[in-house]
């Protein structure tokens, strides 16, 4: 056996013999102690009797034990022998302590993160997971209800409002560890709610519920989520019942109404509220129409239509002669110079002034599209026949199976109603031969 006085240079010096799988040199300060030299590694081993055996236990590399701390460990080591217990199995039991340790710490910081991590993170993972499927404008819903807020608003303001923007409504529970949104936060959230904008609760109420079952439906959330957290009867107890809108412009309404809206300053916007009107289109589908969408010479238009996807209704006279005045900026006929889109973005501020000048009670952008509908039926028009227009999901099994109306039939009744509206309102109806001219606004 190789003995010397361990030292660092020693150490240092130590090579494997030629043609040797190993070699040992043995300390003389702790007899026990000995550095193993293999192919490439110099480490520090201890090894001794225990029940007549060898025993052998590898302490570490020499680069990361110093001497001093390997003879302190050859000597604990010795003396855990002595006392008749084997070094390995301690080892092992120190290691398996350790990974256990390891194992609870991993399991404590998985715990926290669950119980910590706000629900938002679900929630972008939610609306990725979904954005394939969903519409433009069904995205844009998602996102503004968890909108950060504290922003300086770009638009008008109602008396009373902050000149901030307002956090997204859903904000406030989203923000929470998703295991924490149970019945009774949703419910109090709703009381608050509920007191300043019912309508956009109940929608909210509505996303957040989809949210939850989604989350339901997910291993890593599944046991995150509260179960009974968005039943229906909350909203039933908390928000007031749900009263079906009926705004609309009345037959002797239309001459003022036209009045006010052809006074606006903004051409965009006063030609905006009449395609809608006489369209009876939803507000994004005509905010939506770009210019590739109008076929001046055909007298066709495609509306983006959040039910089939698109569909084609006749471009009327009127509203032919409208969007041809308009200016072409970029791709989208009702364009905004102001805005980050390029397009319209709000056209409710300009209407309800509009409506205030001509004395005429609050309607809604919205309520134009119900306006249609209504004043359609003055020129005996079939209801399934305006419902194509408008784009309305076919009810009956006739209307479903049994109708294929062509664009021209559409035209016949669509340019009727246009006419009668336009009478009503004391403006002469183009002719409908009359090609409308274009111009480019550069």
């Amino acid at each position: 056996m190789n003995r010397e006085r361990l030292t660092p240079d020693r150490i240092r010096r130590l090579t494997l013999p030629e043609g040797a799988g190993q070699s040992f040199l043995w300390d003389t300060d702790a007899p026990r102690l000995a550095v193993r030299v293999t192919a490439g590694a110099k480490a520090f081993i201890f090894e001794s009797k225990l029940n007549r055996q060898t025993i052998r236990v590898t302490i570490g590399d020499v680069r990361t034990w110093t001497l001093a701390a390997a003879r302190d460990e050859a000597r604990r080591l010795q003396a855990m022998t002595d006392q008749g217990t084997d070094p390995r199995q301690e080892k092992r039991d120190r290691i398996a302590a350790t990974e256990a340790k390891r194992a609870e710490d991993e399991a404590k910081r998985i715990e926290l993160e669950r119980t910590a991590t706000p629900a938002m993170k679900a929630w972008q993972k939610y609306i990725e997971a979904r954005r394939p499927i969903w519409s433009a404008r069904h995205l844009l819903e998602h996102e503004a209800v968890i909108k950060e807020g504290g922003k300086r608003r770009t638009q008008g303001r109602r008396p009373g409002e902050s000149d901030k923007t307002l956090p997204g409504i859903l904000r406030p529970l989203l923000v929470l560890p998703l295991e924490q949104i149970d019945a009774d936060r949703v419910r109090v959230w709703l009381k608050d709610e509920a007191t300043h904008r019912p309508t956009y609760a109940r929608l909210s109420f509505a996303l957040m519920r989809a949210f939850l079952n989604w989350c339901s439906d997910r291993p890593e959330y599944r046991d995150q989520v509260q179960a009974g957290a968005c039943i229906t009867r909350l909203a039933k107890d908390e928000l007031p019942k749900k009263i079906a809108k009926d705004d609309c412009l009345q037959r002797e309404q239309l001459p003022a109404w036209f009045a006010a809206v052809r006074q606006i300053g903004n051409p965009v916007i006063a030609a905006y509220l009449q395609a809608a009107l006489l369209t009876g289109a939803r507000r994004e589908e005509v905010a939506g129409i770009r210019w590739e969408d109008v076929d001046f010479q055909w007298k066709a238009m495609t509306i983006r239509d959040k039910v089939e996807g698109t569909r084609n209704i006749p471009l009327t006279p009127y509203v032919a002669t409208l969007l041809a005045g308009l200016p072409r900026r970029n791709d989208w006929v009702f364009s905004s110079p102001a805005a980050a889109s390029g397009r319209l973005q709000e056209p409710r501020i300009m209407h309800n002034k509009a409506l205030t000048a001509a004395g005429l009670p609050a309607l809604s952008i919205h309520g134009l599209r119900r306006s249609f509908g209504t004043l359609a039926e003055w020129v005996e028009c079939p209801a399934g026949v305006s419902a194509q227009i408008m784009g309305h999901k076919p009810s009956a099994t006739a209307e479903k199976h049994y109708r294929v109306r062509p664009l021209d039939l559409l035209r016949q009744w669509h340019t009727k109603i246009e006419g009668w509206i336009l009478n009503e309102a004391g403006i002469e109806q183009p002719a409908e031969d009359r090609a409308p001219g274009l111009r480019v606004v550069t």
